[in-house]
């Protein structure tokens, strides 16, 4: 009996249809029996004290002190004195270190009320003191 030889050979293939389906089932099966809750929020803890914090809001980027022509000052719009300007600065710069402020002047006010207000700030400890002005505007002469 002679063997049947063909010249043209097939070859092996594999059916993934089986192998698809059980992989869905098993994400199914995972998604299904998975708690999406946070388990640690249901247990009733009394956490310890751990003393002085500071806070955990962001620093404030910084404070305006504003002198009228009158060479009355306002410290982020409230009305202060000087000694209340520092006492005031030097509070906000012990719960932020790196505080900034900016000095904006009236252009009509004497230069001495924004010395003191700046000599303020400095007696504060404030590091970063900036002043401002308008560069929009032309002088005139």
């Amino acid at each position: 009996m002679p063997l049947k030889t063909s010249s043209l050979e097939e070859l092996p293939s594999v059916n993934l249809t089986s192998m698809i389906d059980v992989v869905f089932l098993l994400i199914i099966f995972f998604m299904v029996g998975t708690q999406f809750t946070n388990s640690e929020r249901q247990i009733d803890l009394q956490l310890a004290n751990v003393g002085e914090l500071k806070p955990m809001v962001a620093p404030p980027d910084q404070r305006v002190i504003s002198v009228n022509e009158f060479g009355q000052c306002n410290l982020d719009g409230q009305p202060v004195s000087i000694d209340q300007l520092t006492q005031q600065l030097n509070a906000m710069r012990t719960r932020y270190p790196a505080l900034r402020v900016v000095v904006r002047a009236d252009q009509k006010v004497a230069l001495q009320h924004v010395a003191a207000a700046s000599a303020a700030a400095q007696r504060a400890g404030i590091t970063s003191l900036s002043l401002a002005v308008n560069s929009s505007r032309q002088v005139n002469r």
